[in-house]
């Protein structure tokens, strides 16, 4: 093998760029955190132009901490917080408004009138999704409905629609590339993952004109070459994939019953179902885990919108932490007399919930909890909540989760604390891998493998490694408490018990 590989990693409170080697291993890493926007309660916004800064600078700080240049930079891959819309004018390249983003829930509304109009069944037939705000379709209706003559111009194909992907490809290419991936494109609404192609009428029902939206490639594919003017030399773009999805394949999780789950902002987790297209009767969602060589792979995806945020909140909103590595010390801490639960339905609940409108709460408070109670009510949410999701797995899934390990990334799962504590809800190992940065190593896959500097997928799968196995250990008395204390803190939180 030879020959740098660049990833660029998207997220929802940070920008980062990290340059691979032959061997893939980071050589060179920036990141850039950038402002979150809270115009109204429920309602989150990400400024496009802010976003695209951070990307372009971040790049240049992995170039110079690799002591690379972009002559030597065989390929870029892009990973993207999922679901978040821009909309942006063609000729301009100018956004139309802030890109409303995957945790916002002004469509809420929307969502419900649909479902009045018994519509939900026709969308998730045909996009494996439930009529829910968390998704692009609602965003983009509310955008050409709420801004000044858009829909207008969205007709004349003056406006192009884009995930988090299309809007950075179409910039990194100077405006001659409008594409996305399979996996970006299923989390429209608009998307039909059986036939692989935009839906005429889910475009119908949401009013959006089929002229503004990207053409949809595979993850591994031709998606344009960098403007060399942007970082000195051209660069061809050769992966795209979605968040999750990126760190699915980053995990090696290519065959059907792997699991893993990714612990950021949010958590995330998909089962590979392989070329079965499971039908969630557990409010999953079914979609698609990658698409290669024209061949598509579905998962069954849980998705919980607040995991990492709620230690953000503890740090940001109350002030009890001054980090939020400090979560890991007070809750072992914690005193274990105190049951207390943090539901943190902070902007609705996802799977397999989808209550839009519960917020969150907390529960079994005494006059001696303190900081070191709710940073472990915090940590222990997280673990919940993907207890309910595994749980819902199994019941769709009949092809072997009983015995499912669960592949564990994201910046959470360096707490030890957490890590065990999952295991032990769980009642099932948790592998923690060397390289905790899958999401972008998915990407920089992709990419790499499309170059023919990386190996293919069985070798990429052969150098996966394993950090630490957590086992469970708690007794089975203590876990059935627990649980049977979360499940009554989440039905008290729902909005309509």
């Amino acid at each position: 093998m030879g020959g740098y590989v660049l990833a660029v990693d998207q997220g929802t409170t940070s920008t980062r760029a990290i340059v691979f080697d032959g061997d893939m291993k980071i050589a060179g890493m920036g990141q850039k955190e950038f402002t979150q926007f809270y115009p109204r309660s429920g309602w989150v916004e990400h400024d496009p132009e802010e976003i695209w800064d951070s990307v372009v600078s971040t790049v240049h700080m992995a170039l110079r901490e690799a002591k690379v240049t972009a002559k030597d930079i065989a390929a870029l891959g892009i990973t993207n917080q999922r679901e978040t819309v821009v909309v942006w004018e063609r000729e301009s390249g100018k956004p139309i408004q802030n890109a409303i983003v995957w945790q916002d829930r002004r469509t809420a509304s929307y969502c419900d009138n649909l479902k009045r109009q018994d519509l939900e069944r026709t969308f998730t037939k045909k996009t494996g999704l439930i009529l829910d705000p968390y998704f692009s379709g609602t965003k983009l209706s509310w955008m050409l409905a709420n801004v000044k003559g858009a829909r207008a111009r969205a007709a004349r194909g003056d406006l192009c629609f884009g995930t988090i992907d299309t809007f950075l490809i179409w910039r990194l290419t100077g405006g001659k590339t409008f594409v996305t991936d399979a996996t970006n494109a299923s989390r429209t609404l608009m998307f039909n993952i059986a036939t692989n192609e935009w839906d005429e009428d889910l475009l119908d029902i949401l009013r959006v004109p089929a002229a503004m939206l990207p053409e949809v490639k595979d993850c591994a594919d031709d998606f344009g070459i960098v403007d060399p003017e942007l970082f000195g030399a051209a660069i061809p773009i050769l992966g795209v994939a979605g968040d999750q999805q990126a760190a699915t394949i980053g995990q090696a999780c290519f065959e059907p019953g792997m699991l893993k789950s990714t612990y950021g902002t949010g958590c995330f987790a998909l089962l590979n179902t392989g070329s079965d297209m499971v039908r969630s009767k557990n409010r999953l969602l079914t979609t698609i885990a990658y698409r290669l060589d024209g061949e598509t792979t579905y998962a069954l995806e849980g998705s919980i919108f607040i995991a990492g945020a709620a230690v953000q909140w503890l740090r940001d909103g109350l002030g009890i932490i001054d980090r939020a590595s400090d979560t890991n010390g007070l809750a072992e801490k914690a005193d274990p007399t105190q049951e207390v639960y943090l539901v943190p339905a902070f902007t609705g609940l996802g799977a397999p919930h989808w209550d839009a409108k519960a917020r969150g709460a907390i529960y079994g408070l005494t006059r001696n909890s303190g900081p070191a109670e709710l940073s472990r009510a915090a940590l222990e949410a997280v673990c919940y909540q993907t207890r309910d999701l595994l749980e819902a797995m199994q019941k769709d899934w009949k092809n072997g989760t009983d015995d499912t390990v669960l592949r564990v990334d994201g910046g959470m799962v360096a707490s030890d604390w957490t890590m065990q504590r999952l295991s032990d809800l769980l009642e099932a190992p948790v592998d923690r891998p060397v390289i905790l940065e899958t999401t972008a190593l998915g990407a920089a896959w992709l990419a790499g493998s499309r170059a023919g500097v990386w190996p293919d997928r069985e070798k990429f799968s052969a150098t996966w490694k394993r950090d630490r196995r957590f086992e469970p250990s708690m007794d089975e008395k203590t876990r059935a408490v627990k649980l049977r204390g979360w499940k009554n803190a989440v039905k008290r939180t729902l909005s309509e018990l």
